[in-house]
């Protein structure tokens, strides 16, 4: 089959507000997104959007502000975005048939975000792809997938950042493996109601949890089209994996476990309030397990625990080996009936 013969890729100093010539594709969003006019704006990590049409070409325009964004068509990669500004993408030379073509965000945006504008093609467009089952992946950096394409444990300056892919992270890597669509929201370096280090007192998972961008306060707005059946939450390694220090609000470590299972089942028991048809499984590394499983015993949670990982990512964060070692046991999980 004759396959994508010529990319057109450059930044512009074009306005968002020209758009390029063709049609303009319907567009399935994975992910939490805020809508602007053409604008979707796109905070929070493993953020996708995808399109079908019936043509020869297509169009992605794009500001990626700093974060890394791979193009792909028709199920492969065909390009990684890297650099700031508005920037269209063309993929012309195509045999003439349907096509899918997809824009995933690789990496963490704590702050800012990156806005699509759009896929616009020569040819016909065609109704996005529908898929019936759909998962919602909650955490932190494991979640993320900090660091996960990195060879060594020391990443300074811009290396975690450029070596986050989430797409290869265990949630995006489970839901491709079930057909599902999926949404992450997880944030580095925060836990349930500590995190690392105890840096930003206050803070935490659940408190940015509502949010649209994972840096900005305003809320998501209400999305009653999305209705997971599987909620898997990973939460505990920050609150744990650091000892406490003086001022900080737990007197010891007793205290700090009491409140960590108080707070996660309030958090479990919004989230099936929710989503009332959501099977929700919480994971849990060795040191916290226990706590988890009172958790998941109180809310009518399933606790999975994670086996030791080989941590050769950055800041011995998890691998793509490890990656893949957590999506299958997911999916054994996930599998086995209530």
């Amino acid at each position: 089959m004759k396959t994508a013969a010529l990319a057109l890729f450059a930044p512009l100093s074009l306005s968002a507000a020209q758009a390029p010539e063709g049609v303009m594709l319907p567009v399935h969003v994975g992910g939490r997104v805020t809508v602007e006019g053409r604008e979707m704006r796109a905070g929070w990590p493993g953020v996708y959007f995808e399109g079908r049409f019936q043509g020869t070409a297509v169009t992605v325009r794009v500001d990626p502000r700093g974060d890394f964004m791979r193009v792909q068509i028709d199920g492969k990669p065909f390009r990684t975005l890297t650099s700031r500004g508005l920037t269209e993408v063309k993929i012309a030379g195509l045999a003439p048939g349907a096509h899918v073509v997809r824009l995933e965000k690789l990496t963490e945006s704590q702050s800012g975000s990156s806005s699509f504008y759009g896929f616009f093609t020569n040819g016909t467009a065609l109704p996005p792809l529908a898929r019936k089952r759909r998962i919602e992946f909650i955490g932190d950096s494991h979640s993320v997938g900090y660091g996960d394409t990195s060879t060594k444990h020391e990443c300074p300056g811009t290396q975690v950042h450029d070596t986050t892919d989430t797409q290869q992270a265990f949630g995006p890597l489970l839901a491709r493996r079930l057909d599902a669509e999926y949404r992450v929201i997880a944030y580095s370096g925060y836990g349930i109601v500590r995190n690392y280090a105890g840096h930003k007192p206050g803070e935490s998972l659940p408190f940015l949890y509502d949010r649209a961008i994972p840096g900005d306060p305003a809320p998501a707005a209400a999305d009653p089209a999305w209705r997971p059946q599987t909620i898997v939450i990973n939460l505990g390694t920050n609150d744990f994996s650091t000892p406490l220090k003086p001022g900080e609000a737990w007197a010891d470590a007793a205290a700090l476990r009491a409140d960590y299972r108080a707070k996660y089942v309030a958090f479990v028991r919004a989230r099936k309030g929710q989503q009332p048809q959501a099977r929700i499984f919480l994971m849990a590394a060795d040191n916290f397990f226990t706590d988890v499983e009172a958790v998941a015993a109180a809310t009518g949670a399933k606790a999975v625990r994670v086996p030791a990982l080989e941590l050769t990512g950055c800041d011995w964060h998890p691998s793509l080996t490890d990656h893949r070692t957590m999506a299958e046991l997911l999916a054994r999980a996930i599998a086995r009936p209530d």
